[in-house]
């Protein structure tokens, strides 16, 4: 039987955290019942949300018990859109298709670090008949373990993340490029054709979680609040 040591159970809890076990700011069970649950010492217990407390994911207060860190309000927050809401906002009913889903290593044009391994995807998103959205994503399986398991029959990767796993800061770059002839067959725009493209990255504190580029037809207007 493998022993239960404090680095395994850190990086247990950090994925249940990040699976949304816990919301952030609740109130999660105390270091005596956590180390019933994993068979532990409290002492090795102690050490593993003691290091969870030092990268920021946890706050631990001696009278106030251990709760998921609540994330601090920037000046301007950019929501990340469910591209399904987008399109029914339009009054057209959504649809979304894998194209292509792969368990590949991160390569180097991506945060996520090199060799790490992650889910690739390509998904096209539909406005009626009409193709709204092509995605190419890298979702990072050493943060989030279960989107490996996830059926996107039902709901894109896009909904999923967004709906299940908490985000401690991203980036977004957005910028018109020319399709190439995967982008031009699935957009149905000529090859070269001028596109929208949003590259997006977010991070749960120091981990990497996905890492998408989006491509939208030329068409397509980009509205957000600040």
């Amino acid at each position: 039987m493998t022993a239960v040591t404090h680095s395994s159970i850190r990086e247990d809890i950090r994925k249940r955290i990040v699976a949304g076990e816990w919301g952030l700011g609740e109130q999660m069970p105390g270091e005596i019942d956590l180390a019933s649950e994993y068979g532990c010492s409290r002492t090795t217990m102690n050490r593993a949300l003691r290091a969870l407390a030092d990268e920021g994911m946890i706050e631990r207060k001696r009278k106030g018990g251990t709760r998921v860190r609540p994330l601090p309000l920037p000046k301007a927050q950019l929501r990340i859109p469910i591209i399904r809401e987008q399109v029914e906002a339009r009054g057209l009913d959504y649809s979304s298709k894998v194209i292509h889903r792969k368990r590949l290593s991160a390569k180097s044009q991506t945060h996520i670090p090199p060799g790490t391994d992650c889910i690739y995807l390509e998904s096209l998103h539909m406005a009626g008949s009409e193709p709204f959205a092509y995605e190419k994503r890298w979702v990072n399986l050493a943060a989030v373990s279960e989107f490996e398991h996830v059926d996107l029959s039902e709901i894109s990767a896009n909904e999923w993340l967004v709906r299940t796993v908490p985000f401690s800061r991203g980036n977004v770059a957005l910028a018109a490029s020319n399709a190439d002839a995967a982008v031009a067959e699935m957009l149905n725009v000529p090859c070269g054709n001028a596109v929208f493209t949003m590259q997006r990255n977010t991070w749960l504190e120091s981990a990497a979680i996905t890492a998408a580029t989006l491509f939208f037809p030329p068409e397509y207007r980009l509205e957000f609040e600040i």
